[in-house]
Formats: C-alpha cells, structure tokens, sequence
C-alpha cells in the first residue's frame, strides 16, 4: 500500500523526467499562443496537457511513446485550431468570446455586468489597482476574451480626439 517496488520509482522518475522534458519542448516549439493569457480554449488545453502528463507518469499500462504521441497530439491541435482561428474568422468565434463593454463614459452597461456576472466593485478594484483614484478618471471598461477587465482612461480618449482633430485639420 505504502510502497510495491524500487522499480516502479525508477520508472516513474525516469518517465516523468522525459514526458516533462518532452511537454516543455513541444510547448516551446507550439510558440507564444500555448503560453500566451488564457481563454476557455487555452484553459481546456492546459488542464488536458496536465492530465496526460500525470498519466504518462502514473500509469504503467501507458507506454512513454504513447504518452508523448499524446502530448504532441493535443499540441498539434492546439496548433491547428490557433491557425484555423486565424485565418476563419467564423472559427476564432467559436472558440473564444467576444470583448465586453461594461462601461463607457460614466455609464455601466448592466445588461452586459448580469451577462458576465461583473459587479461594480470588480470594475472599482481593477480600475485602483491600475491607478485610478475615481471612475471619472476611466473612459471604458471591457472584459476581454481571456478573463481580464482593460481600462482604457479618459486621457488617452482625450489624445485620440485630439489626434482625430488633428487629422481632419490636415
């Protein structure tokens, strides 16, 4: 129950040093998007990588070439559904979500904050963590595709008009 087999140790540090080695390469050679903030999607992927991994490690019945065609698979795909979501815009909606407006010029968006379950004390904390003393200081809150609320300041509003200004002086 404690312990069956030096062996099986052996096997288990031997295979999860190579099946760890092996899934940090393949990641690193999948590029940015595997690591990059994550949505649903990457979310999925990382939470399978995590469970095939443990598995390769685990589970005697399970070959370390059948652990890392595993690995590569999942990451193949990842690959795959990223370039596809690229190039198909109809495909990049069906795997990650649209940005949320949930405030715009000193009005909240209520419909959208139920939709997203966002109070406004999470808008007032991310907007002070960022450096906002008062919501006067924001001119918009979106809740991106990853999870993340961005604040976009009235000042940097007011250059852009500026910059609109500009422009249409030209």
């Amino acid at each position: 129950m404690f312990f069956n087999t030096w062996s099986d140790l052996f096997r288990i540090i031997i295979i999860g040093i190579i099946s760890y080695i092996s899934l940090i390469l393949m990641v690193r050679l999948s590029g940015k998007r595997t690591l990059s903030q994550m949505n649903a999607y990457d979310f999925t992927v990382s939470v399978a990588l995590g469970s095939i991994l443990s598995t390769v490690i685990l589970n005697k019945q399970i070959s370390l070439s059948e652990g890392l065609t595993a690995l590569a698979l999942l990451i193949g795909m990842q690959f795959l559904l990223a370039k596809l979501s690229l190039h198909r815009p109809w495909f990049r909606g069906m795997l990650t979500a649209d940005p949320q407006l949930l405030y715009y010029k000193g009005v909240y968006i209520n419909s959208a904050m139920k939709k997203t379950r966002i109070n406004k004390e999470d808008i007032y904390q991310t907007a002070r963590n960022q450096g906002f003393e008062t919501m006067d200081e924001v001119s918009s809150v979106v809740l991106e595709s990853n999870g993340k609320l961005s604040i976009i300041s009235s000042s940097n509003e007011s250059r852009a008009d500026l910059i609109d200004h500009l422009k249409e002086e030209l």
